[in-house]
């Protein structure tokens, strides 16, 4: 069997990492190799346990959750951090995503969902939330766009296409129907589009375009 995923529990409320922790203890590929109630905290923690992915709640005492990540992913080989809200259309949650949060969870989100979701930011390859991220973006992102870097200019013409349908929060299912390509050939162009890009996933395809004017 494979090492289970590594992941570390940030929240101020013990009862709702309780909850948490017996859910991820139930999955065989799961592991919860650390708790911590505020940000500050959690920075020890983490740089001690060294997870895989961490759940961070937003906000919490001593330092909140975004200037955690802030620090945490300033480290060499940070780990991916999921932020935590109760809002789906939260500014601060913008607001991590910019400073290289994997996506954000709703704390109200079903059981199977946050799994899915853990499973899913650690192999790096797919979305949390993007279409829910370009809504996000859509509403808090009001800052006029950036130059366009050159590396933009070396997407081929149908990685631009399937750039844009990407920045849009589509599936790989829903570009696949949309463009008559199979899933197995849009995976392969999002992630030369990443590569090129130097983006780690999709969620931060959605911050580059909108940080570049490109959606």
């Amino acid at each position: 069997m494979s090492t289970p995923i590594r992941v570390v529990l940030v929240d101020d409320q013990a009862l709702f990492r309780a909850g948490i922790r017996m859910l991820i203890g139930s999955q065989p590929d799961l592991e919860v190799v650390g708790e911590a109630s505020d940000g500050r905290e959690a920075i020890g923690v983490v740089r001690e346990t060294r997870p895989d992915v961490v759940l961070m709640d937003i906000r919490m005492p001593v330092l909140d959750g975004i200037a955690a990540t802030a620090e945490l992913l300033g480290d060499p080989n940070p780990p991916r951090i999921v932020m935590l809200t109760t809002f789906d259309l939260d500014e601060a949650a913008a607001r991590a995503i910019r400073q290289g949060a994997s996506g954000f969870l709703l704390k109200d989100a079903e059981p199977e969902f946050l799994l899915s979701a853990i499973r899913t930011v650690h192999a790096g390859s797919a979305v949390i939330a993007a279409a829910a991220t370009h809504d996000l973006f859509t509403r808090f992102s009001d800052a006029a766009p950036a130059p366009v870097p050159d590396a933009y200019g070396t997407l081929t013409d149908r990685e631009r296409e399937i750039f844009a349908l990407a920045a849009r929060g589509l599936s790989n299912a829903e570009i696949a129907e949309r463009e008559f390509l199979s899933e197995a050939t849009v995976k392969t162009h999002i992630s030369r589009i990443l590569g090129k890009l130097s983006l780690r996933d999709r969620v931060q395809l959605v911050v580059f375009a909108f940080r570049h004017g490109l959606v």
